[in-house]
């Protein structure tokens, strides 16, 4: 990356701050078609413990499906200057919508009640939601999750989901998944309700085990951006479009979901067909 001169650096960063204190982002000119932040440059909210959609390796860098797939799209558009910042999942929309972030990227669903808050680009990832209990917890599966204390990380689909489908059950709010796992391993709740591939992780991790995988295809992930940005909804469709028709999105799905059922309408059109 290429280091910025003082004057535009400050320039940049008095922008940004404009746009933080006003509550609005920016809009689309001749030279920001896009309406970004700083012309040419992304800035992405994510997390960085839902493996394997988005994390930080041992170095402090996000890595994961979900950055991979989105850089691929960025550069696609012609934007190589891509910058993921870690918040808590809760956070990410509402700093998406006052234009403090181009886009919020982390495998989130697809909602109606989202949709009230920001805009998305079209969908590109779906899967599982997963119960994930101790041997001894006694949660053997959905129905005995009444009157269990089960842990979601707040304002994600599992939140939502608990909330309308297991009224009997005491759900406790965490920030993110770590913290979440944590209190399931000291007995503090007695399950957490998180996605299927993340659970995975834990489950070999800590040697838990699954008592539910609720198939969740109504919501597909896709990137949040605030409304009202149409050219740059278009350039993000585009090249998700792209990227799934030319085998990079399957490259990445192999690469980071091995052995997962792969959604075939993010296949290549030759592939959509020899499988139907």
């Amino acid at each position: 990356m290429k280091s910025q001169t003082l004057p535009h650096a400050l320039a940049a960063l008095l922008f940004a701050a404009v746009t933080l204190f006003s509550g609005a982002a920016p809009a689309a000119s001749h030279d920001n078609p896009y309406g970004l932040i700083e012309p040419g440059h992304l800035r992405v909210a994510s997390v960085g413990d839902a493996k394997p959609y988005t994390f930080t390796d041992a170095n402090g860098k996000f890595t994961g499906f979900d950055i991979e797939f989105f850089t691929d799209v960025a550069h696609r558009m012609g934007i190589q200057q891509v910058d993921f910042i870690g918040l808590d999942f809760a956070g990410i929309l509402p700093a998406v919508a006052n234009g403090q972030y181009d886009v919020g990227v982390s495998a989130i669903g697809i909602t109606p009640e989202r949709e009230k808050t920001v805009d998305f680009s079209s969908g590109y990832l779906a899967g599982y939601l997963t119960v994930l209990t101790r041997s001894d917890s006694g949660v053997k599966n959905v129905d005995s999750l009444a009157k269990h204390r089960l842990a979601v990380v707040q304002g994600t689909l599992q939140d939502n989901y608990a909330v309308a489908h297991f009224k009997q059950t005491d759900i406790v709010r965490f920030p993110d998944n770590n913290t979440a796992i944590a209190a399931l391993n000291n007995d503090t709740v007695d399950a957490v309700f998180l996605d299927y591939e993340s659970a995975k992780s834990y489950a070999d991790r800590y040697k838990l085990v699954h008592a539910a995988d609720i198939p969740s295809f109504d919501a597909p992930a896709g990137f949040a951006i605030a409304k009202d940005k149409p050219a740059f909804k278009a350039a993000l469709n585009k090249a998700i479009k792209a990227a799934m028709e030319d085998g990079t999105w399957k490259r990445l799905y192999i690469k980071w979901f091995p052995g997962s059922p792969m959604p075939k309408q993010y296949l290549p059109a030759a592939a959509q067909t020899s499988q139907s």
